[in-house]
């Protein structure tokens, strides 16, 4: 037995049955590969949907670091009145904080509030333009989380799981609903706020599902995916050639081991290749007339949250399935001048009301918003005592993490508008009413695409995964 032989032969000896009935399967693909007689991409085929969608794409707005609901949504005027004062033990007892210490002082909201809209919904003045839209949405005022760190809660909002390894909700979305534009990512990625999320890559990842279903980080500065463009003196013909010529290698490959990842890399390839065109005129903002630059405050070549928000329209409205924003610098403990409700958070506010705002605006004047899901959140939120760590002679305010209560809100796509669900005690601290945890938001997206979220799973280490665990409800009180 020649050398060559004999570590095929090992290799093979080494392949389990359940490998090789994986295998099987791809080999089908790859048959379905050869019949096409060409070079196009070729990537495992979706799911579909369990019943008819309400939502055909998502954009997901993540304010990273856990805004404060207190500043933004959950009017509190009890809170106003116990400012400064020593908080109840009976708050404390049993509980856990990131930095809370001894006793903390009870802090009162730092923002003024106005009803808006038909719904009447409290909105804080560090948000004027939201009002505007505020009966297009929906309020989860009783959001909460079983994680209090930001890394393991980005996690779980966006894969079910705390811990690395997961998939991510855009990961799931696209593999059961496949792509609308075979030139375009199905799931993109932009980042704002000057650092990526505390969770890192991990959050939008693909974990155990085939590489073609992770996200692609786009730039709104620069190319707009590393790496896209060709070399200096490789015209775009020798580029085609030699995406060919690595290709039928890995085709080769494929009908040797029967690896169904090589079909993921054949298919990233191609879209790589087709990517080079398609990408740079989808990121090209500079295209949009002067009113759509002035309703959203956007600069073109900038790094900005502004521009991510129109990109986000953009892409959707050239059939990119899932649009994940991840904008950092929310994480207000009050430490410094940058963290502070009175400081850095405004910041936040300002940039990113105007644009949130005109993205509701748009997709809905352009008749996508009744088929595109918004969502709106961090991945906690924020305590109503006054973060202690920094002594007492701190002039900056801040709230410690809080995962116990929070607000997200959801727009368009199957969402009924101008309610809100769910209500907090009279401090903001607890629940009353309508409680939502992270994996029944996941179940609800999931229904809203067309998903029973307990059916839309995948085969890894001998059982079947999905997002939301073992666990989720669909909160059917807030769809339309």
């Amino acid at each position: 037995m020649s050398l060559i032989n004999e570590a095929r032969h090992t290799y093979l000896g080494h392949i389990t049955r359940r490998h090789f009935l994986k295998s099987a399967g791809a080999g089908l693909g790859a048959m379905a590969f050869a019949s096409l007689g060409t070079a196009s991409a070729v990537a495992p085929s979706a799911p579909g949907p369990h019943f008819a969608p309400k939502a055909k794409r998502v954009i997901f707005l993540h304010m990273a670091g856990g805004p404060s609901q207190l500043e933004l949504f959950d009017y509190k005027p009890d809170l106003a009145r116990l400012d400064g004062q020593d908080c109840p033990e009976s708050l404390l007892e049993g509980k856990r904080f990131a930095f809370i210490r001894g006793i903390p002082k009870m802090l009162g909201p730092q923002a003024s509030f106005q009803q808006h809209g038909e719904s009447g919904a409290w909105i804080s003045n560090h948000l004027p333009h939201l009002g505007r839209v505020v009966d297009k949405i929906a309020f989860l005022k009783a959001m909460h989380t079983d994680e209090f760190n930001h890394a393991p809660a980005q996690l779980l909002v966006h894969s079910g799981s705390p811990r690395l390894g997961r998939p991510s909700m855009g990961s799931w979305v696209t593999y059961g609903l496949g792509s609308e534009n075979e030139n375009l990512p199905a799931f993109v990625v932009l980042l704002s706020g000057g650092v990526a999320p505390d969770a890192g890559a991990s959050v939008y990842g693909s974990g155990f599902l085939p590489t073609v279903y992770q996200g692609v980080q786009c730039r709104t500065k620069g190319d707009p995916v590393l790496f896209l463009g060709d070399p200096d003196g490789v015209p775009r013909s020798l580029r085609r050639k030699t995406i060919d010529a690595i290709n039928s290698i890995n085709q080769q490959q494929h009908e040797e081991v029967g690896d169904p990842e090589i079909l993921t890399r054949i298919s990233q390839y191609e879209m790589a290749f087709r990517m080079q065109t398609s990408v740079p005129e989808a990121m090209d903002i500079s295209r949009e007339p002067s009113y759509i630059h002035e309703l959203y405050g956007t600069e073109p070549g900038e790094t900005a949250f502004s521009n991510n928000c129109l990109l986000a329209r953009r892409l959707v409205e050239r059939g990119v399935r899932f649009v994940q924003l991840f904008h950092w610098g929310w994480d207000s403990h009050g430490a410094g001048e940058s963290e502070s409700l009175d400081g850095g958070f405004l910041h936040r506010c300002r940039e990113t009301d105007r644009p949130v705002t005109a993205l509701l605006t748009d997709i809905d004047q352009r008749g996508l918003l009744e088929e595109t899901l918004v969502i709106w959140g961090g991945e906690f939120g924020r305590t109503p005592m006054l973060e202690n760590r920094s002594g007492s002679d701190n002039p900056y305010v801040g709230r410690d993490h809080h995962s116990d209560v929070y607000t997200m809100w959801m727009a368009g796509g199957g969402i009924q508008g101008g309610i809100t669900h769910g209500e907090t005690d009279e401090i903001g601290y607890s629940a009353v009413s309508g409680r939502v945890h992270v994996h029944d938001l996941q179940a609800t997206i999931l229904h809203l695409l067309g998903f029973d979220h307990e059916r839309l799973t995948y085969p890894f280490q001998g059982r079947d995964f999905r997002l939301t665990d073992v666990h989720g409800h669909v909160v059917h009180k807030v769809l339309a």
